[in-house]
């Protein structure tokens, strides 16, 4: 393996991660997509914003395909938002026993996230992300 960005990830995680990230795309690709193609004006006044950052993200992640170590803040976003949504909005509907049968799909389809956790090279993203020095401000 050549030095410099990958040199520190091994071969079968960059594999790993290009699984993540093709994941990523497809079920961002067949959940979104279609709706972001054929929708009514009514959706898009409702739900265009969501749907086009969800949309946008899905076609970032083919990027990773390429890229896989580069793209690992995308799987970092996708993570941080929705443990937000799991904590912050899921979590407080669930104490308060008012999960509704759409609440319930959401909150599946965005725990289905764990999956990618094992996936992610973490070791690297300690390394790179926290106890690395940051870029010079000036």
């Amino acid at each position: 393996m050549s030095q410099g960005e990958t040199g520190t990830v091994a071969l079968w995680r960059l594999y790993t991660l290009r699984i993540t990230y093709l994941i990523l795309a497809v079920g961002i690709g067949t959940a979104y997509w279609p709706r972001v193609l054929q929708h009514t004006p009514e959706f898009a006044a409702t739900r265009g914003i969501q749907l086009s950052l969800l949309a946008g993200l899905g076609l970032t992640a083919v990027l990773g395909l390429r890229y896989p170590v580069k793209m690992i803040p995308l799987l970092l976003f996708e993570l941080i938002w929705k443990a937000i949504y799991l904590t912050a909005f899921a979590l407080p509907l669930w104490r308060a026993h008012q999960i509704t049968d759409a609440v319930a799909a959401d909150i599946f389809s965005v725990s289905v996230v764990v999956i990618f956790l094992p996936l992610i090279p973490w070791g690297y993203v300690f390394r790179e992300f926290l106890m690395k020095r940051g870029d010079r401000w000036r």
